[in-house]
């Protein structure tokens, strides 16, 4: 049984952005041979987030403006977070709804995902370094 983490590193050009991350994932996966297994992959920030869905523009559009309506940024001032120095008290809200990380199977050497299943990283509070990490179990 062997035991693997990796991070990716993102830096985002946007305060909100997300990334296809399944082939940098399946890619860690070939590098060590896992053929059987269990891969973690979780956000390191609490600004960040991990999901799987549907790999369709309009549909990761709908994410945006969903998430915009439910936890807007402006005004700051709406939020007890932002009281102080932050101003990110919305990307700590769009994490929660949007979860911290997923686990996947490995099966025969692949991510083991149903129909149109792909894993998204998720800023929401952007242009800084961040980082993902990929934690694999298997053999």
């Amino acid at each position: 049984m062997k035991s693997i983490r990796e991070y990716l590193w993102f830096n985002t050009d946007e305060r909100v952005e997300f990334i296809n991350i399944t082939r940098k994932v399946q890619e860690i996966i070939d590098e060590n041979g896992i053929q059987e297994g269990l891969c973690l992959v979780n956000a390191m920030h609490i600004t960040a987030s991990v999901f799987i869905n549907d790999a369709e523009s309009g549909l990761i559009s709908d994410f945006k403006e969903w998430l915009e309506e439910l936890a807007p940024h402006e005004p700051t001032s709406q939020y007890l977070h932002n009281r102080g120095i932050e101003d990110n008290a919305d990307a700590h809200l769009k994490r929660q709804i949007m979860g911290r990380g997923v686990t996947v199977a490995i099966t025969e050497g692949e991510l083991d995902f149903g129909p149109w299943e792909q894993i998204f990283y998720g800023e929401f509070d952007g242009r800084r370094k961040k980082r993902v990490m990929v934690k694999i179990i298997g053999e």
